[in-house]
């Protein structure tokens, strides 16, 4: 059996490594899967502690629940990123986002 600060270990690294992509990289997919990264971790968190918590009974699910939205968050963030990644490509033939002042053609 795992213990909360394997899962609090876990989630830390997972954050790190998304502050590290949003740093260091430019390219507009690269952030997005940062980001993705540090929303997983988290999500994780919220488990984690859910699991853990004193008071262990059938309906409390309190951070499954939190998990679901942030998961649906999630996934209409990334689509509206890669939309207007996409649009930005169009215009400019790249993603590098340092190149990018603005949508305009």
């Amino acid at each position: 059996m795992n213990s909360l600060s394997d899962f609090v270990v876990v989630s830390a690294l997972l954050f790190g490594i998304g502050v590290y992509g949003l740093v260091t990289k430019r390219n507009a997919m690269r952030l997005l899967f940062a980001v993705e990264l540090m929303i997983n971790a988290a999500n994780l968190n919220f488990v984690a502690f859910n699991q853990y918590l004193p008071y262990q009974e059938a309906s409390n699910a309190v951070g499954q629940t939190v998990v679901l939205f942030s998961i649906a968050l999630a996934a209409a963030e990334a689509a509206v990123i890669l939309a207007i990644v996409i649009v930005a490509y169009r215009l400019h033939n790249n993603i590098d986002v340092s190149e990018m002042k603005t949508l305009e053609g």
